[in-house]
């Protein structure tokens, strides 16, 4: 059966290196990568950079298909669409290792349910494919693996998770080296999915520009939608880049010191989609991803909303509840299971009573 239309749902992949000799490559690591390289991996995903930013502790691309991020020993690639996002894992692996001195140390993989999961190609067709291709293409020594559907009340809003490790760390934390990063187990990510995005809200992601108009680029756009939609507000100490597709479409990195967020967006009825992701740290302040997530919640106004918190040792997933209650949405169901080297995901599920 052929999509009706483009699938928002992404793929996300996240897989963490380690030097044996810090000297081979200096703090850089994966960064010394040569940009080539990342566009023979991105070619294969079947995805282009259309804009990059960077500061001294990560590098940030927004992709055709949504976006990449190289820290000296992470990287992290989202990709929505019909991308082979899986195809990055073999060559990423070899080329870590043959040109940077660097071995994979875990792999986390994560997704939602497809809006149009018959038109997505091998090797995501299923998540049991998905996860057969992982096992057969990462290394043997990451011995500590575990896949998981976890369900909701929501049937759209399932979520995929699969994990790889070398160390079987039930805190999550990592023993090794980092070159040049100071991570620790009390970082947190959260992955925010939303659909049946509010009518207004959603045709704020349309170009106003015509697709003729060479002044009036995907850079002006991703700019002017950002301003138009609040977007900016949600971190403003974030170094935004963004950008608007033609005829409509919206992604978003933004940076805030050695920390990420991003945005990707939709916007088209009877298929609207938009996607929110972050880093946090239990010492913030425990409002912090409170505001955040309230007014992610106020700039999309989705019908339906599902929020995935992985976090190696601390109950984040309470304030989020709390956050998404006060602007409207309701606790549907809620799920938690632990993984290797990733912690507990806590997955949520919400609904609201809006009618457009």
């Amino acid at each position: 059966m052929a999509a009706s239309g483009f699938e928002g749902f992404e793929k996300r992949i996240e897989l963490q290196f380690f030097g044996h000799d810090p000297l081979f490559t200096g703090s850089m690591g994966l960064r010394n990568l040569d940009f080539e390289c990342l566009e023979e991996i991105l070619h294969a995903v079947q995805c282009t950079v259309v804009s990059a930013v960077a500061n001294r502790h990560f590098d940030a691309y927004v992709l055709s298909e949504s976006s990449l991020f190289v820290y000296p020993t992470k990287i992290i690639i989202k990709t929505c669409g019909t991308t082979q996002l899986l195809k990055s894992v073999r060559p990423l692996v070899h080329l870590a290792r043959d040109r940077l001195g660097l071995t994979v140390r875990m792999c986390r993989y994560t997704r939602g349910s497809f809006i149009f999961p018959k038109a997505q190609p091998s090797p995501h067709t299923s998540f049991e494919e998905e996860v057969i291709f992982l096992e057969e293409n990462l290394p043997s020594r990451l011995c500590f693996r575990k896949a998981c559907v976890m369900p909701s009340n929501v049937s759209s809003h399932s979520w995929h998770v699969f994990t790889a490790c070398d160390v079987d760390d039930d805190d999550g934390s990592s023993h090794h080296h980092e070159l040049g990063e100071d991570r620790s187990d009390a970082l947190y990510t959260v992955e925010v999915c939303m659909t049946e995005l509010d009518r207004a809200s959603a045709r704020k992601f349309f170009r106003r520009g015509a697709g003729n108009d060479e002044k009036y680029s995907g850079d002006s756009a991703g700019r002017e939608m950002t301003g138009l939609t609040g977007i900016g507000d949600i971190n403003p100490r974030a170094l935004i880049c963004d950008f608007g597709f033609d005829p409509c479409g919206y992604s978003m990195n933004g940076i805030d010191g050695d920390r990420y967020s991003t945005i990707h967006v939709t916007p088209e009825e009877g298929f609207s989609y938009a996607s929110y992701e972050c880093v946090g740290s239990i010492y913030d302040d425990q409002h912090e991803i409170s505001r955040v997530l309230k007014k992610v919640a106020q700039v999309f106004r989705p019908g339906t909303m599902s929020v995935a918190t992985t976090c190696a040792s601390h109950e984040v997933w309470r304030r989020v509840a709390k956050a998404l209650e006060l602007v409207g949405l309701k606790c549907r169901s809620c799920s938690a299971d632990k993984f290797p080297a990733a912690g507990t995901v806590v997955f949520q599920t919400f609904t609201t009573t809006r009618r457009k």
